[in-house]
């Protein structure tokens, strides 16, 4: 097997075996755009070192090889006298920037810097590699380093770019006191090692478990002549997008640096100049750099994010990948590529990633207290949130409260913190810093080089004068990059323009009508907002589980005939108001679901009570009642189509409050589907309908008038997907319920699962994705697809649709298209996703 590729000979198709980065700088090579000379080891040489715990003597033996060309074309020997230098860099096959190992200037020793003539330049690349080596090959806490650094950066009174040649030499002989230098040949195997090995760190890690990228890969490593924009005033570093990645706008959008290397700009250590600063300092130099940008934008038809160095005038890209980008960019990205000939439609909803769609929801600052700080705005949106100083702090306490984390900079060891956060604010850095690239691929709010003073010892923060602890809450708008003190009110997003007319494209191409999850009017008007096309699940029982209904609905349970017509009359009020606000379109009403333990008193409270002897007569007749109705395991109990064929009068009561309110509400044509849950046989639907049934008749009976109606079934028992033929001809529609169907299938309860075990399953492989997150099509998409085909042979005419939360994801949705379905429905705020997925679903 072939391990080692020249830039010469691969390309962008090959990202699997070269990783992201390799992939592209050979694509990059091949099309005429100037690259350091450089090779790829592959992805298979990752793997195999993880097997064998070592670099194979083959493999070693092509990178020496493989070395020797890149002397020829560079003019430079490794560890000779004009030295050629190396960087080492990682790149997986899917991009996940800053998360893995990068060392740069490998190849350095004592006697290289006694041959090479620019002194300065010398000891402050010696200075660069023996830190970052240190750091990230032989495990040494970067504090050691950084402490040095400061120390004479203080005495000398100036930042590191103007560090005096002698303050540089004395940091390499302090730094070498920390380790032994190794030899350039050790050196370089080392750091192969050291960047196969970053795969598996603590930040890789939690990123791919949070972008869902498998943790089989293993990263690629590539190996390139070192270009140097430390070499005085005429050499620069920067970081550009094609495009604006916050709002989409066609313009070079990026950050430089003079006399730096990389790691500057990217760490955040030193705040950069805008792009557009170059066109002052060097204007030819800047329309050189947005002209070769826009060639690689125009070859990959996509926004870039791209890398460049300048060394002694001359231009080197250094990488180019897609671009990260909010989600309000994507959306203007797309159409504009569209308005701009450069893609089709099909192509730019195809693009669109529907994940990060939410993002469009964020919400905005309304009403805000004092401005205290403000920053650049790197990654859009409000939250309001407690203050944290930590990324392990914010990691602990962002599963159970608002969590803004506030640091001088963060680092990727800081994914873990930053997920978990509402929002992220820095001191240092700018707008491609990690903090704000690694915000804005997860849509958190982020603003970066705020004017804050942050005091660890006292865990607290200062913002104009104002002292804030940890705990306390602030705000921040990071679509304008101000903080304000306190908790700030916030508004609804406001959608993108473009998005009307990507949303239009969609609604042409899709095929299964898009409803929405609506249990109560605000929910019903938000549905309407976000174009669904009809409510695909109103949940009753979430209209009983108001805690002003709670008592109502117990005495209901308890067979009190006053409490039942008092539910009737709420829940007939409910229901005119949805009808109202849906009109003609389809909403689908389930009946009573919920476990009766979730409107009865706990029985440990009240047997405690019992056993004090402090309970009434009244309370003594509930006990009795609880007792005899509490479950071992409510989730598998009395509930669904149970309780309303064992108490009747229920689902009658709620078909009357059904139907009333669709007669009361005339001037529209309301067309209700009543819903029966928790179906497992025939027999269940058929006792279950003439309740409904006989209570309509009544009604129309009672009132003198007539409506259309639907009665139909949730199926979330594998029972019911294998008899799916014989509840099809009793019937007019099924919908799966598949957060149940996962569950009953798995034998997981959601909550436990997700709380003890399920996260570790999906790391360790035994499961590859949540099936509560993504639906799990070998298992439970086995059973809907025997229903589904089994439910149109009997009933030619039966609507089949989608109604849990996987009815929102794409893949999930794409599943259900493959299977035929013609409906999903999922949460309002999922709604602009699912009608693009459903699009995507038709395209592929």
């Amino acid at each position: 097997m072939r391990y080692i590729y020249l830039f010469e000979e691969g390309n962008k198709e090959m990202a699997k075996i070269l990783g992201n980065k390799g992939a592209h700088l050979c694509e990059l090579v091949r099309i005429g755009i100037p690259v350091p000379p450089g090779f790829i080891i592959s992805t298979d040489a990752c793997r195999r070192y993880f097997e064998e715990g070592k670099i194979g003597e083959d493999i070693k033996k092509e990178i020496l090889d493989a070395l020797k060309k890149i002397e020829k074309m560079t003019g430079k020997k490794f560890g000779g006298e004009e030295p050629l230098l190396l960087s080492i860099r990682s790149g997986a096959p899917v991009s996940m920037p800053g998360m893995m190992d990068t060392i740069i200037n490998l190849g350095i020793t004592d006697e290289i810097v006694e041959k090479m003539h620019d002194k300065r330049f010398a000891y402050d690349a010696y200075r660069r590699f023996l830190a970052i080596f240190g750091k990230v090959a032989l495990g040494i806490d970067g504090e050691k380093f950084d402490e040095l650094l400061e120390k004479k950066k203080g005495e000398e009174g100036v930042d590191e770019s103007n560090l005096s040649t002698e303050a540089l030499r004395e940091i390499v002989e302090e730094y070498k006191k920390i380790f032994r230098v190794p030899s350039p040949y050790d050196q370089l195997f080392i750091a192969i090692s050291a960047v196969f090995n970053s795969w598996n760190n603590e930040r890789a890690i939690s990123y791919r478990k949070i972008k869902k990228i498998p943790h089989n890969l293993g990263t690629a490593v590539v190996v390139q002549a070192m270009v140097f924009g430390n070499l005085g005033n005429d050499s620069y570093t920067g970081v550009i997008f094609t495009r604006n990645p916050s709002d989409g706008s066609n313009k070079i959008y990026g950050e430089f640096l003079i006399n730096a290397q990389g790691e500057d700009i990217v760490s955040g250590k030193r705040t950069p100049l805008p792009i557009e600063k170059l066109r002052e300092i060097n204007p030819s130099l800047y329309e050189e750099i947005c002209s070769v940008a826009k060639k690689i934008e125009m070859h990959y038809r996509d926004m870039q994010d791209i890398e460049f160095t300048v060394e002694r005038g001359n231009l080197y890209i250094l990488q180019t990948r897609k671009g990260k980008r909010t989600a309000k960019a994507d959306i203007k990205i797309a159409f504009d590529m569209v308005d701009e000939g450069i893609i089709g439609k099909e192509e730019a909803l195809l693009r669109i990633d529907t994940g990060s769609l939410a993002q469009l929801l964020h919400k905005r600052i309304k009403k805000a207290n004092r401005r205290i700080a403000s920053g650049l705005p790197a990654s859009p949106g409000a939250a309001v949130g407690r203050i944290c100083l930590s990324a392990d702090g914010a990691y602990e306490k962002g599963l159970h409260e608002k969590i803004i984390l506030v640091r001088e900079e963060t680092s990727p060891d800081d994914i873990h913190g930053v997920a978990r956060s509402q929002g992220v604010i820095t001191i240092r850095g700018g707008l491609t810093s990690h903090a704000a690239v690694v915000s804005r691929g997860l849509g958190i709010p982020c603003i970066v080089s705020c004017n804050i003073e942050i005091n660890e010892e006292k865990k607290e923060i200062v913002a104009d004068e104002k002292i804030l602890r940890e705990g306390d809450f602030i705000s921040m708008d990071a679509s304008v990059g101000e903080v304000y003190e306190g908790i700030a009110e916030l508004a609804d997003a406001e959608f993108p323009e473009e998005m009307k007319a990507i949303l239009s494209w969609a609604d042409k191409i899709r095929k299964m009508k898009v409803y929405a999850n609506a249990d109560l009017p605000d929910d019903a008007k938000k549905a309407m907002e976000f174009g669904a096309e009809g409510i695909g699940l109103c949940r009753t029982e979430h209209m009983f589980l108001n805690p002003a209904r709670l008592e109502i609905v117990r005495k209901a349970i308890f067979g009190d005939k006053n409490s039942l017509n008092k539910l009737l009359e709420m829940q007939r009020k409910d229901f005119i108001e949805i009808f109202e606000i849906v009109g003609e379109k389809p909403i689908v009403i389930r009946l009573l679901d919920a476990p009766l333990h979730e409107f009865l008193p706990k029985y440990d409270e009240l047997l405690e009570k019992k056993i004090k002897g402090e309970m009434s007569e009244e309370e003594e007749e509930i006990f009795e009642t609880v007792k005899k109705l509490r479950e071992e395991n409510p989730m598998l109990g009395f509930r669904g189509v149970r309780l309303g064929i064992i108490k009747p009068e229920i689902y009658a009561m709620q078909t009357r409050a059904i139907i009333e309110a669709a007669i009361k509400v005339k001037k529209k044509r309301i067309l209700p589907y009543i819903e029966i849950p928790v179906v497992s046989d025939a027999n269940e639907i058929r006792i279950a309908k003439r309740i409904i049934v006989d209570e309509i008749e009544k009604i129309f009976k009672e009132k003198n008038a007539r409506i259309n109606y639907k009665i139909g079934t949730m199926i979330e028992l594998p029972r019911a997907c294998l008899v799916a033929d014989e509840i099809a001809k009793e019937v007019d529609f099924i919908s799966f319920g598949t957060n149940d169907l996962t569950q009953t299938t798995f034998g997981f309860s959601r909550d436990d699962a997700e709380e003890k075990f399920l996260r570790d399953y999906v790391e360790r492989g035994i499961i590859s994705e949540d099936p509560f997150a993504i639906l799990d099509s070998k298992g439970v998409g086995e059973l809907m697809k025997i229903a589904v085909e089994k439910a149109r042979r009997a009933n030619e005419k039966i609507e089949i649709g989608i109604c849990g939360e996987h009815g929102g994801e794409e893949k999930s949705i794409k599943f259900c298209h493959s299977i035929g379905l013609d409906s999903i429905s999922c949460s309002p705020y999922r709604l602009i996703s699912a009608r693009i997925s459903a699009a995507k679903a038709v395209l592929s």
